[in-house]
């Protein structure tokens, strides 16, 4: 008998985590919960590895495509929805299965979230508004002119955090890192949950993600593609910089070819599953890390069936 509130499935992408815990959900008559910040799109079905229909039919699944891309969906938006499907599935007794690769949510989940402002829409318009057309190394330059601090943790390719702080600054003249020693208590108390890290090889997990790349493709990841660059949205927002994205409408532009485009996305792919490794190691210390071999689901079992 299962006797705590969650079991969190953490991973690299490609690392088998949808599989695994379709599996535990069906054994413990619990919910899959989506943790992946491009899954929630509806208009990423293919290009996000959205489960497919069958796997959806077998479990339910909650949290998937039920976003918009042209909304600036965030870690505490999602906290408020995966609180909604942790209250309704607690009322009925079934345990949430929590799995997807963006590690930011599993920490604010099971950490808290730090006390970040509100940032009101009319200042965010206006920092939208004077960042349109400059690149993602200007904006950066911008951002460390006024907060030194944030901008040297942050990528100058990271359109969307390098938003965030110049938005927060904005709006309230301090920067962000000023607002990110206080947390909110956390949705998951320890002893709520038990967190486990999908740990694959390397260098069967980049031959992976190349591989399913190319699969994407021919599941119409270029037509999916086509429709979400004609829908002219924000280049900033997160959506549209999904693995795979950019690259292609590079290539719908004629800026690049169609093999250069998916050798990108590749690439892209496999430095994000480098970073979400580093990013557990460091930040998820309560998750234990497992192989995603034929004992996972009864390791998973065994280790989470008590708080």
């Amino acid at each position: 008998m299962l006797r705590i509130r969650a079991l969190l499935i953490a991973g690299p992408t490609a690392s088998g985590k949808s599989a695994l815990a379709l599996d535990l959900a069906r054994r413990l008559d619990g919910a899959v919960v989506n943790a992946d910040s491009m899954q929630v799109y509806r208009d990423l079905r293919v290009l996000s590895a959205r489960p497919p229909d069958a796997d959806l039919a077998r479990a339910e699944h909650r949290l998937y495509g039920h976003i918009d891309a042209g909304v600036n969906y965030s870690v505490g938006l999602w906290l408020v929805d995966v609180a909604q499907a942790l209250r309704e599935l607690g009322a009925a007794g079934r345990p949430a299965i929590i799995t997807g690769g963006t590690g930011l949510y599993f920490k604010a989940l099971t950490q808290g979230l730090s006390d970040m402002p509100a940032v009101p829409e009319a200042v965010r318009a206006s920092v939208r508004a004077a960042a349109q057309g400059k690149p993602p190394q200007a904006l950066h330059a911008e951002l460390a002119a006024k907060d030194p601090a944030t901008a040297a943790a942050l990528r100058p390719t990271d359109p969307q955090r390098i938003m965030r702080a110049l938005e927060v600054f904005a709006a309230t003249g301090r920067p962000l890192a000023t607002f990110q020693g206080a947390r909110a208590a956390p949705l998951l108390a320890q002893g709520a949950w038990r967190g486990f890290f999908i740990a694959p090889d390397r260098d069967a997990l980049r031959a992976r993600i190349d591989a399913r790349f190319v699969d994407m493709m021919a599941q119409g990841g270029l037509q999916e593609a086509r429709a979400l660059g004609a829908r002219n949205l924000d280049p900033a927002l997160p959506a549209m910089r999904a693995h795979g994205i950019p690259g292609l409408l590079a290539h719908l532009r004629g800026e690049v070819s169609l093999n250069d485009a998916i050798a990108r996305g590749q690439a892209d792919t496999r430095a994000y599953a480098k970073r979400q490794h580093t990013f557990a190691r460091h930040q998820l210390p309560d998750f234990q890390w497992i192989a995603p071999d034929d004992s996972a689901v009864e390791t998973i079992l065994e280790k989470g069936t008590h708080p």
